[in-house]
């Protein structure tokens, strides 16, 4: 009797151990910018990122009329539709876009500086999504720009790369030293195609993996990893713990760790 009671709490030991989810990395949508004095895209919100020690810190990158590669959304900046004044930042010289502050005060940053910032802590990774730019020469000199930045402060191994258009993470895997993590945000591909492309991963808007949750385990088969985007909600949160999903994107990374501390003892 007592062999089989020991045998039953052994099993329920595992059970238990195999009811846990895998906790998620975290990845601050834009950086940690919800912080004090931080605005989106931000130095301020790169650095909070890392004072923090959130995994990895997501900015987005724009090529200017006079080549200089900028950290901001884009194509228009501020991207409140009614500020004045406001302008295009790919027909537009780094002087004019840095002449509009972002909403903490703060001057949009160049590449270069997001970069001498990394090189202060190994505490989180930087996430760089390309944008879409006006042509297929443009996007082949932004990615030459940003890889070249990137191998100057010897940031290979803690810099990672997204983008929507396919164009764009072609010429990262053709460009990129191998090994070099680019994943594709569109949603609409496989992640076999999403493989071929020469991405290491899916990173899907959270709907779309709602939608085609199927594609998470496809994505692990081919040992690729998947991330979800932007998750804010704590029910949206908690659903991609649930599935398996391996990094999170969020607006909000104190709720999603406070989720991850719940669900992932």
């Amino acid at each position: 009797m007592k062999k089989v009671l020991t045998l039953l709490v052994a099993v329920m030991i595992s059970f238990a151990a195999s009811a846990q989810y895998k906790a998620p990395k975290i990845i601050a949508h834009r950086g940690f910018h919800a912080s004090e004095g931080a605005a989106r895209n931000s130095l301020n919100a790169l650095k909070a990122a890392q004072e923090a020690k959130i995994w990895g810190s997501e900015c987005d990158i724009q090529l200017t009329k006079d080549g200089e590669v900028l950290v901001v959304h884009g194509p228009s900046h501020p991207g409140n539709k009614n500020a004045k004044p406001r302008v295009n930042v790919n027909y537009s010289t780094k002087e004019k876009v840095q002449a509009i502050p972002l909403e903490s005060g703060e001057t949009v940053p160049t590449l270069e500086e997001y970069l001498q910032q990394m090189t202060k802590s190994k505490n989180t990774k930087l996430i760089i999504e390309v944008k879409n730019q006006l042509t297929p020469q443009l996007e082949t000199e932004i990615v030459e720009k940003t890889l070249a930045l990137v191998a100057k402060y010897n940031l290979e191994n803690e810099v990672e790369y997204i983008a929507f258009r396919p164009f764009v993470c072609w010429e990262l895997a053709r460009l990129a030293p191998k090994g070099t993590k680019i994943a594709y945000l569109n949603g609409n591909y496989t992640p076999e195609y999403c493989k071929a492309m020469g991405c290491a991963g899916i990173d899907y808007n959270y709907k779309t993996l709602k939608k085609k949750k199927y594609w998470i385990k496809q994505a692990h088969k081919k040992g690729m990893y998947v991330n979800a985007w932007t998750v804010n909600k704590e029910e949206d949160i908690r659903w991609c713990i649930q599935n398996g999903v391996d990094f999170i994107t969020t607006d909000d990374p104190v709720l999603v760790q406070k989720i991850i501390d719940e669900m992932c003892k």
